[in-house]
């Protein structure tokens, strides 16, 4: 048996479905960031949300888990030039099983399929089992490089 179709198994098996976010999905989606959580981000409400699925409405993956639960998350954007990860977030009841790995991949394709030869993950330097995550599906810290944010309030 494969990887990929001992991967496509497991996910049968667990219940998970991961596929495109739909707007019916923010509210839930954003519960679950909370849950999770994830530090929380001046992009944290329903109109960034928005603007995202609109400009780009393959860029945000979410997970299904049993009864509809939105149970897992990924931001998977490119730019036109590189891929980014950002909010990465798995339920704390179904964390342990590959969920995050198979988001992971998941964006992963997606980023290729569209040209992407470099993806970055942005990760809070705190959280140590995120960092060991990262590190575990092969991404590389790379310490020579600071980030810069400037937060503006909504319009």
């Amino acid at each position: 048996m494969t990887r990929r179709s001992w991967s496509s198994k497991l996910l049968r098996l667990v219940g998970w479905g991961i596929r495109d976010a739909r707007h019916d999905d923010l509210e839930r989606l954003l519960e679950l960031w909370s849950a999770s959580g994830a530090s929380p981000s001046v992009t944290d409400s329903r109109v960034p949300l928005v603007a995202l699925l609109e400009l780009d409405p393959r860029a945000l993956l979410v997970a299904d888990g049993s009864g509809g639960a939105v149970v897992g998350s990924l931001i998977a954007a490119w730019n036109g030039w590189r891929g980014s990860f950002y909010r990465l977030a798995v339920h704390p009841d179904e964390r342990r099983r590959g969920l995050a790995t198979r988001l992971v991949r998941e964006g992963e394709r997606r980023l290729r399929q569209r040209g992407a030869l470099r993806i970055d993950a942005i990760v809070a330097s705190d959280e140590a089992p995120a960092l060991c995550f990262w590190r575990a599906v092969g991404y590389e810290r790379q310490r020579e490089r600071a980030r810069f944010v400037r937060n503006f309030p909504p319009t």
